[in-house]
């Protein structure tokens, strides 16, 4: 069976400062102070910068969830494959939903960087979310899959289809692994969630050796 692989998110924006040793001093000097000067300058740019970023995305994800409601709806009404907006080279396929987070999502098409800039991806060659096997759905830490760190067993997660079923899960575990370990990506075995992000959450950079992934099993009697 073809094995649908999550490519690496895109690196997040940070900053990195570090005093150089050559410029510590005790010295009250007025070059000492000139240099702190401008550091500081230069700190509090960076810092500002950083927020602005970090306020601009999390609009823009809030934003692209609102647009991909309208296209849900037009899904749910019969429609196939709609884009949330005229350039969107991907399309919901899916909701989730978690009421004791409340949490409300909806899963786009792909699971690449240009998907998941603006919301949970759905990846190729994996059920569709809510369907037999075991469905992966991949995503941004810092965005959309942040709430995964506050998941627990026995937690229930929704999925709605696009012909308007629901289908419950029930949080099975919790598990820091290898980006390696494809194994989580198999379909075979029982109907179930994966779904994949980043991790550490507080780290400063996507990416990383290492992915945190939760497990939700389909419950029996969904509709």
């Amino acid at each position: 069976m073809r094995r649908a692989i999550l490519p690496d998110p895109d690196v997040a924006l940070g900053v990195e400062c570090a005093l150089p040793a050559g410029l510590v001093s005790d010295r009250r000097s007025g070059g000492v102070r000139g240099v702190a000067t401008v550091l500081a300058a230069a700190l509090l740019a960076a810092g500002l910068w950083q927020f602005g970023q970090g306020v601009y995305i999390h609009a823009k994800a809030g934003l692209a969830q609102a647009l991909m409601g309208r296209a849900w709806a037009r899904t749910l009404a019969g429609e196939r494959a709609v884009k949330p907006w005229s350039w969107a080279d991907t399309w919901p396929v899916a909701r989730l939903l978690v009421p004791a987070l409340e949490m409300d999502l909806f899963v786009l098409a792909g699971a690449n960087g240009r998907a998941i800039a603006f919301g949970p991806g759905h990846a190729f060659g994996t059920p569709l979310p809510g369907e037999a096997g075991n469905s992966v759905i991949g995503g941004h830490r810092d965005t959309h899959l942040a709430f995964l760190r506050d998941l627990a067993p026995g937690v229930e997660i929704i999925v709605e289809r696009a012909d308007g079923a629901r289908r419950r899960y029930r949080v099975e575990s919790m598990r820091v692994l290898d980006k390696r370990a494809l194994w989580v990506l198999e379909s075979e075995g029982p109907t179930r969630l994966t779904l994949i992000t980043c991790y550490p959450f507080d780290a400063l950079r996507a990416g990383g050796p290492l992915r945190y992934v939760v497990t939700a099993r389909a419950l029996d009697g969904s509709s």
